[in-house]
């Protein structure tokens, strides 16, 4: 059984003051959660948030991770400087940092390798956009977007990789994927991954669906059989409501 994992994206958000605050208020609101509980915070907020949920259940991830260990690249951040602040996951791919930064799958898989080799956690983001959807290229996209960030990754560097299925159109939109069209297209993400490593390391992989989850679709979304948990953003920004998701199973829908 694959145990689910629910991650907050805070983007950004939260000044260190803000984010104390935040996840002290979250702590004993998700203390006795069933799935394994992320926040992923600015860079700044990292060793603050690390300090704060120290001894609880939460981890702490930041948004993005160089390809390079060190050297001549103004305004990137090392998975090695993650590691010394605290973080033990980091969000790889997301479509913000496509959309607007110009990542591709190229250096999403050379930050995904990076993240791995420090011993960071990686949650790899794929997704398509809206056009891509209405002109049935979702299948196409996000085998692409798989194959591209998974290349030349050998499978025993797999075992704390994170897979996030975030369709675009449903990012800050309001807009939310069925259940039934989430639970499609993350089943056929396994099935993709599982072309690259086999059945059985695919099934051990979670897969999470990241497009406006909150507390009134979180329940109907996790109980489709290969959705794993949510990558959530706005209502992470607020503690009563992603305690809500990550208490899926007592949330009102």
């Amino acid at each position: 059984m694959r145990r689910p994992i629910i991650a907050g994206n805070w983007k950004m958000n939260n000044t260190r003051t803000d984010a104390k605050a935040l996840i002290t208020a979250l702590v004993p609101l998700v203390a006795d959660a069933e799935p394994e509980v992320v926040v992923c915070v600015p860079f700044t907020a990292v060793e603050t948030v690390a300090a704060a949920a120290k001894g609880t259940n939460i981890a702490v991830g930041a948004q993005n991770v160089a390809w390079a260990d060190k050297g001549a690249f103004t305004g990137e951040i090392s998975a090695a400087m993650l590691k010394d602040v605290g973080a033990e996951y980091v969000i790889i791919g997301h479509s913000e940092r496509r959309q607007y930064f110009g990542e591709t799958d190229a250096t999403v898989n050379l930050r995904a390798v990076q993240a791995i080799k420090n011993g960071l956690k990686p949650i790899i983001c794929v997704g398509e956009t809206l056009d891509e959807r209405e002109d049935g290229e979702t299948e196409r996209v996000v085998s692409s977007q798989v194959r591209g960030a998974f290349e030349g990754i050998a499978e025993g560097m797999l075992a704390n990789v994170v897979i996030a299925y975030e369709p675009v159109w449903a990012i800050g939109t309001g807009k939310t994927a069925t259940a039934e069209q989430a639970q499609e297209t993350v089943a056929y993400i396994r099935k993709v991954f599982a072309s690259l490593y086999g059945a059985a390391l695919a099934q051990k992989t979670r897969v999470q669906y990241g497009g406006s989850m909150n507390p009134a679709n979180a329940a109907e979304l996790m109980s489709k059989p290969d959705v794993d948990g949510g990558l959530i953003g706005g209502a992470s920004l607020r503690a009563e409501e992603f305690a809500k998701v990550v208490n899926y199973k007592g949330a009102a829908i």
